[in-house]
C-alpha cells in the first residue's frame, strides 16, 4: 500500500461523479490510515470556500461536506495557487486547514518515496 496518496481533483459541479469519486477515495484513504494530500484544482477550487461543498449534490453519493471534513481532519487539503488566483480566492477566504500551494509542492509530494498520485 502507498505510504502517501496524492489526489488531484479537477472536477466540480461540472462533472459531479468524477468530483465525488475523488473526495470519496480521499476520505476512505484517510479512514484507512493512509497519508492523504487532496489537491483542489480547476472547478473543484470552489470547495475551498466555506459553504460551497454544501451546494454540491449527487444522488446516492456521500455528502461532499462530510467527505471534505474527513480529509481536513486527517489529511492535507491544498488549493492550487493559479486556480485560486483566477477565481480571486485568497488564503483568508478559505476553510480553516486549506493551504494554497503551487505545482512545485504538488510535484514534490507526488514524486516522494512511497507516494501514489491519482488525478480525477
Amino acid at each position: 500500500m502507498a505510504k502517501k496518496l496524492v489526489i488531484k481533483v479537477t472536477a466540480g459541479a461540472d462533472a459531479p461523479e468524477r468530483c465525488s469519486q475523488a473526495f470519496t477515495v480521499a476520505a476512505v484513504a484517510v479512514a484507512s490510515g493512509v497519508e492523504v494530500s487532496l489537491w483542489l484544482t480547476g472547478e473543484s477550487a470552489w470547495f475551498a470556500l466555506p459553504g460551497k461543498a454544501a451546494e454540491f449534490e449527487l444522488p446516492h453519493a456521500a455528502p461532499l461536506p462530510d467527505l471534505l471534513d474527513s480529509v481536513l481532519a486527517g489529511g492535507q487539503v491544498t488549493l492550487c495557487t493559479q486556480c485560486a488566483a483566477r477565481r480571486e480566492i485568497g488564503e483568508e477566504d478559505t476553510l480553516e486547514g486549506v493551504r494554497i500551494a503551487g505545482a512545485q509542492v504538488f510535484v514534490s509530494e507526488a514524486t516522494a518515496d512511497g507516494a501514489q498520485a491519482l488525478v480525477y
